[in-house]
């Protein structure tokens, strides 16, 4: 799985453009230290995390993936308009690697294929359309927003365990309902509950609010140790 990420995090790379925004570059870089710093290193990754910001100003989105990799467009400050708020993005994303969500997802769908096959899709040994049906079950097709196409299940986990990571990490946990409330001001569209794979955002902020107690309580223990993260202002777009 970690040379799948690898493999799919180059290819991003190589299709997409890397943004030389400095100020940008250093904000992501900020929140990503002290995110990963709590949340410790990625297994099967060499011990880091590798971030990539990508000028994509229409696209409102972010990743992580297996191996440690980690990517954000530009278009995020969209929505994402303080460090808390992006830390609640990352910390979604970086959930959804640490609970196994796309290890289940390409392992179902891929059962029956070996390993060797599946990484010689992403070199391009094998048809373009199994490269891309690989990287759709990663997340990273071309629609897919601002979350992975995971189970309501598995969204709501990310979201819960993202709310816990910025909050052990330093970041205001109330940045996180914040941000869900920013994407309803934006419009993000998106279909009824019943009809998606993903939960409403008043569903989403409704079980962020649940759980605010616990990330309250993280949060107060993690600026008593002293982690207080100061990336400044963020970036816009």
């Amino acid at each position: 799985m970690a040379k799948m990420g690898d493999q799919s995090f180059a290819h991003i790379k190589q299709q997409k453009p890397v943004s030389h925004n400095r100020r940008m570059k250093q904000f992501v870089g900020c929140v990503v230290h002290a995110l990963t710093r709590a949340v410790g290193p990625p297994p099967h990754s060499g011990g880091h995390w590798n971030v990539a910001v990508f000028k994509a100003d229409q696209t409102v989105n972010a990743f992580a993936l297996p191996g440690g990799n980690i990517g954000v467009y530009s278009g995020i400050f969209k929505v994402a308009h303080t460090q808390g708020q992006l830390a609640t993005v990352l910390g979604h994303e970086i959930g959804h690697v640490e609970a196994g969500h796309i290890d289940a997802r390409l392992s179902t769908a891929y059962a029956a294929k070996t390993g060797v096959q599946l990484l010689a899709a992403l070199s391009g040994a094998a048809q373009n359309a199994n490269r891309q049906r690989i990287m759709a079950l990663m997340g990273l097709g071309a629609q897919v927003g601002i979350v992975l196409p995971f189970s309501r299940a598995q969204e709501s986990e990310a979201d819960q365990l993202g709310l816990r990571y910025m909050a052990k990490a330093g970041f205001d946990p109330h940045q996180a309902i914040r941000l869900w409330q920013n994407m309803k001001s934006a419009g993000q569209s998106q279909p009824p509950q019943f009809l998606s794979d993903h939960p409403s955002k008043e569903n989403r902020i409704a079980n962020l609010k649940r759980h605010l107690p616990q990330a309250k309580r993280l949060y107060h223990h993690a600026r008593v140790a002293g982690h207080r993260p100061d990336c400044g202002r963020a970036p816009s777009v």
